[in-house]
């Protein structure tokens, strides 16, 4: 018998899809059971759902009336008992039985009475977890998600957070997560499939109106775990066997035909370089579309909608799939395809909520050579394989680098994640450059070990090594944060040693101003992080309102005011000063520093944004 299984991501804002949980969609899927996928507000899916089992009480009352065109109207009445919406709906004043099912199931949402065990819906319930400062969210929606399955065993919960802090988890949800990654048979029910090694299911994120950045590449490991064990990093726990090589041309080549071909490859590796099959793993990526030179012509999505359609497979899915194709012929064609959008309107294809798969079927060889003349226009564009977590820059060399080329990989991420491996770092540049390899990035750690004027002088060396060879280097500094510190996991205000909240605010500050990444420009750069490590040393003291707003202040006079009234206190001074500056709080100060010299300097920290924004305004 079909299990109804549902699989939620909880609704935070990330970049890729959950590889977890599209590999779970292909196991249950392959054993016949009923898919959900949901992101977002969990009580929007339980409206649906309670809509779903009105909408059916209806039809046995009255199949004369097409009860999905008053979806809006039904839901919102349900959600919020507004009597203009219950006035829309047809016979909710005439029909007895119909008044009475509209307040039953009114009733029904709005006490929660579907958390009731017996109505509970479904046999599986998966919940994802990422990041640990997404603590609250994730713990909300487990226990949000929880009951909306049969049996507390029927509850599944894993991920990054699930596995890092899964006593916390249990001890907060009653839920005792899966850790680490699905890599054995029978994990989930008495069958031999390992769900790790499955391919992902790309169709659940046509469920959802949430759009993923990273949503146009194959998701992919080629290789688990790092012979590395870096103390700032989760891999040792999440990944602690390292796996040489994991094939992906088969889930490659199987997603292309089921879910339409992606332009790119995003391998989420995380020490590639490690892998004694190294060069089977580059090969493998040639072979699967993604040689040096390879394009890619976007696939007529209509068509493998409509392909999707005809085998059954996630139907809601690829009924909301193709009305939105629908309503981008339209946007496209505009007043030139009247009569197609009369069709579409005449047989309720224009919103997901009306649309049948039969009226899709049944008017697709009407519409198919519209969509067959847009997709023909598609133009050919170029196809880049990135791994996105980086290479180690102390397992580079010239052949490796020389075999990596042969691949349309774009850009070549190295990570530097301290000052100390600056050497063999650079090295490691030259050696990518001399073979080719002139887009380049790197993730730069901050707030662990590391001195401020250490992440200078990396950012520097980057943009100095830019200006020398030519190439592009953008940098992406990113904030340490102790995931397993009790203090500090579900929050963002871990300080490192040798740092403290102004310098933290400091940096943040410039990168809002440069989007979050440092590229090449070497005026530009010394501009925003100082000409040198004195001017840096500068940066990192000055009010927050300056630093956003140079320009102004700068042109004003007001910085060097600033400036000067900072060099004029002694030692003593200075320390008083320092200790205020360091925590960025400055609403209270008075009460502790009476000396006026390190009061003027203080009140320099006054200002605020709004405060630059007005007087910029004048």
């Amino acid at each position: 018998m079909s299990r109804k299984v549902l699989l939620v991501e909880p609704n935070y804002k990330n970049k890729y899809p959950p590889m977890g949980l599209m590999k779970i969609a292909t196991y249950y899927r392959n054993l016949g059971d009923d898919v959900t996928f949901f992101k977002g507000d969990l009580r929007d899916l339980v409206l649906d759902d309670t809509y779903e089992d009105l909408k059916t009480q209806l039809y046995a009352n009255d199949s004369s009336i097409m009860w999905e065109k008053y979806k809006p109207h039904i839901c919102m009445y349900l959600k919020k008992g507004l009597k203009d919406e219950f006035d829309q709906i047809p016979l909710s004043n005439e029909n007895v039985i119909i008044k009475s099912l509209l307040e039953y199931y009114r009733k029904y949402f709005y006490k929660k009475e579907y958390f009731k065990p017996e109505n509970r819906k479904y046999d599986r319930v998966g919940i994802t977890t990422l990041f640990t400062f997404y603590w609250d969210i994730t713990i909300k929606t487990i226990n949000f998600a929880k009951q909306l399955c049969k049996t507390p065993e029927g509850v599944m919960v894993g991920g990054v957070m699930a596995t890092i802090l899964a006593d916390r988890v249990e001890e907060e949800t009653g839920i005792k997560p899966y850790k680490g990654t699905l890599s054995k048979p029978g994990v989930l029910d008495d069958n031999d499939m390992i769900i790790d090694t499955l391919p992902l299911d790309y169709s659940i994120l046509e469920e959802i109106d949430y759009k993923y950045p990273a949503s146009d590449g194959y998701l992919a490991y080629m290789t688990r775990g790092c012979i590395n064990k870096c103390a700032f990093c989760a891999v040792p726990k999440l990944e602690p066997e390292y796996k040489s090589y994991l094939p992906i041309a088969e889930q490659v080549k199987w997603a292309s035909e089921r879910f339409g071909g992606k332009k790119d490859l995003l391998l989420l590796d995380n020490n590639v370089l490690a892998s004694c099959q190294y060069t089977q793993i580059i090969d493998e990526i040639k072979n699967a579309g993604f040689t040096t030179d390879a394009t890619f012509v976007e696939p007529n999505m209509f068509e493998v909608a409509i392909k999707n359609l005809r085998d059954g497979y996630n139907e809601k899915a690829y009924i909301k799939r193709v009305v939105r194709e629908y309503k981008m012929l339209i946007e496209k064609m505009g007043s030139k395809i009247q009569d197609v959008y009369d069709l579409l309107e005449s047989n309720n294809l224009l919103e997901t909520y009306t649309a049948k798969k039969e009226a899709i079927l049944a008017t697709y060889e009407t519409l198919k050579p519209y969509f067959d003349e847009i997709y023909s226009k598609k133009r050919p564009r170029k196809r880049y394989v990135d791994f996105n977590q980086g290479i180690d820059s102390r397992l580079i060399t010239d052949e490796n680098m020389e075999k990596l080329f042969e691949i349309s990989i774009r850009p070549v991420r190295i990570a530097f994640d301290h000052w100390e491996l600056h050497e063999i770092y650079e090295k490691s540049i030259r050696t990518a450059v001399k073979h080719g390899h002139t887009n380049l990035s790197n993730y730069v750690l901050y707030n662990f070990k590391d001195k401020p004027v250490e992440l200078y002088k990396r950012l520097r060396l980057n943009v100095d090594l830019c200006e020398e060879l030519g190439v592009s280097i953008y940098s992406f500094p990113m904030k340490y944060h102790p995931i397993e510190d009790p203090e500090y996991f579900s929050n963002r205000d871990y300080i490192g040693e040798h740092w403290n909240r102004k310098f933290i605010r400091t940096i943040q500050a410039v990168l809002n101003s440069t989007k979050g990444k440092v590229g090449k420009g070497l005026s530009f750069f010394k501009k925003a992080f100082g000409a040198d490590e004195e001017e840096f040393e500068k940066l990192l003291y000055m009010p927050e309102a300056m630093i956003i707003y140079r320009l102004y202040f700068e042109d004003t006079g007001i910085t060097q005011k600033w400036w000067e009234c900072f060099c004029s206190l002694n030692e003593n001074q200075l320390t008083q000063a320092k200790e205020i500056i360091h925590t960025n709080i400055f609403d209270s100060y008075e009460e502790t520093i009476s000396d006026p010299k390190v009061l003027e300097l203080l009140s320099f920290y006054k200002i605020t944004r709004d405060d630059a924004e007005k007087a910029m305004k004048r």
